[in-house]
């Protein structure tokens, strides 16, 4: 497999298109905004005008795109993927959507005689440049097999989980962690500040424990400071935590802190900090706690 299409060119279709074009593959790509396909253009990147080209241009279509409506529209309406279908059109999801969503978009392409996986990652734009993404892939166990060399190029590590949907609940539950994360730092770096603590030996306790993550090791430190270099912004966020109360709701289950913390990216959003990295979450923190 040589022929690659990407739909979808934001910062991790990008870093994912660029690292491909590196690695020696055919990269057709389209994104409805054409300047974002610049980059990848004056690469090598063939530009399509429609999903349809991509379709009829590429063994694999992969999609990186908002959200599962985003999915359905580039999918199945005119234009679309479909209408460019061929014998060897495998289609990978890289979006990160509710799993039911997934399911019933890829029974949507088993019509057409198309299969789909799902494989979302972990990791922005800064690791898919290098191909260190971590992918957790689901849907037909052929299919995968035969698209491998493509996500191992992609990703260091491929997670194969099973039947169409599992990946997208995995890529959910990560999240969640990230979202936490982000609070409980942004909490507790506002906390030691308002006692008077240096911020930066409250991490350096933290990250002499059990309790430290990569996050507590890196962004943090930029947290600190106020510096944010966007790799997934609070909004896109905030976005997937939306995506994970439904995910709960569909299946009857309470998970009571991502309730709240959806309360809390939505004011974040509110006050001004959508478009920033989803770790200036601290900047409405630090604002709710200005003296009045």
């Amino acid at each position: 497999m040589t022929r690659v299409g990407i739909i979808g060119l934001g910062m991790l279709g990008n870093a994912v298109a660029l690292h491909l074009l590196d690695s020696g593959f055919e990269v057709t790509v389209y994104n409805r905004t054409k300047e974002k396909t610049i980059q990848t253009k004056e690469k090598g990147a063939k530009v399509a005008t429609s999903p349809k080209e991509i379709a009829e241009n590429s063994e694999l279509v992969i999609i990186v795109v908002k959200d599962a409506n985003a999915v359905k529209e580039i999918s199945f309406e005119k234009d679309g993927i479909i209408e460019g279908k061929h014998e060897k059109l495998i289609v990978a999801d890289m979006s990160t959507i509710d799993p039911s969503e997934s399911k019933n978009i890829s029974k949507k392409f088993q019509e057409y005689n198309i299969h789909k996986l799902d494989i979302p990652v972990m990791g922005g734009p800064n690791v898919a440049i290098s191909g260190d993404l971590v992918m957790m892939a689901s849907g037909n166990k052929e299919s995968f097999d035969h698209c491998k060399d493509v996500f191992e190029k992609i990703a260091n590590k491929v997670f194969f989980l099973g039947e169409s949907g599992v990946a997208h609940s995995v890529k959910l539950a990560m999240n969640l962690q990230i979202t936490m994360l982000a609070l409980a730092l942004s909490e507790g770096i506002t906390l030691v500040e308002k006692s008077n603590v240096d911020p930066k030996i409250f991490l350096e306790i933290l990250n002499s424990t059990y309790f430290k993550t990569g996050m507590s090791e890196k962004k943090a430190y930029n947290m600190i400071e106020g510096k944010y270099d966007t790799t997934f912004t609070l909004a896109n966020l905030k976005k997937d935590i939306s995506t994970m109360t439904g995910a709960a709701k569909s299946l009857g289950i309470e998970l009571p802190m991502i309730k709240k913390a959806e309360e809390v990216y939505e004011n974040a959003i509110r006050e001004g900090f959508g478009e920033i990295d989803y770790t200036g979450i601290i900047e409405y923190i630090k604002k709710i706690n200005e003296p009045k």
